[in-house]
């Protein structure tokens, strides 16, 4: 011993403290985000997710009416086929009451007009209804039944295949003037298969 008193060591109370400060804080920051993280749906609702389940939607309605306008019990025509072939040949939009053509008439009697009207309307989902065959050339060709407008990049469209023959209709002849549609085989009783498409879409 040198007769010396021991060193005592300087405590800085003040920089203990801002360092227990700092660290509670950094304690509930990390309590904050934990929490908020949690308390969030990470459920992807980006605009694409949103758009595909809309598709997804209008897809599996726009089925469901097609195949129950194509049905048909034993020995009759289905409803679908029934409105083709008693088609005037003209044009129909939807004018928030009626569907009527360019020429003022109002399209009645239609089962694939009373669905569009009964469910789809409503809603304000767009539609069109269009009529595929083959020409007289072999080639395919299209005729509206319902038109209102060009559809959007995320329409569906859904095609039911209505087989027409020549003893469907009571005139042939008269049927191809009036509608439009041809007679794709004038050998057999084969008249035409109606691609029926409807599209549907958000506006």
């Amino acid at each position: 011993m040198d007769g010396k008193s021991p060193r005592r060591i300087k405590t800085d109370t003040s920089a203990q403290l801002h360092t227990l400060e700092s660290l509670i804080t950094l304690i509930l920051i990390t309590g904050v985000i934990v929490f908020t993280v949690q308390a969030t749906s990470l459920t992807p609702l980006t605009s694409s997710t949103a758009n595909a389940h809309i598709e997804a939607q209008l897809q599996t309605l726009a089925q469901d009416m097609l195949s129950v306008l194509d049905h048909s019990t034993s020995g009759q025509n289905s409803s679908l086929k029934d409105d083709i072939l008693n088609w005037n040949g003209e044009e129909y939009a939807w004018n928030s009451t009626d569907y009527v053509s360019e020429e003022n008439s109002i399209l009645t009697g239609s089962s694939t007009a009373n669905i569009l009207m009964d469910i789809i309307t409503p809603k304000g989902i767009a539609h069109n209804v269009e009529f595929a065959m083959i020409s007289d050339t072999g080639s395919i060709m299209t005729l509206p039944y319902i038109f209102n407008g060009e559809p959007s990049d995320n329409a569906v469209v859904v095609s039911r295949r209505v087989l027409l023959s020549n003893s469907d209709m009571s005139n042939p002849t008269q049927f191809q003037y009036t509608t439009g549609i041809p007679d794709a085989d004038k050998s057999t009783d084969f008249y035409n298969l109606i691609d029926v498409k409807l599209t549907l879409w958000r506006m």
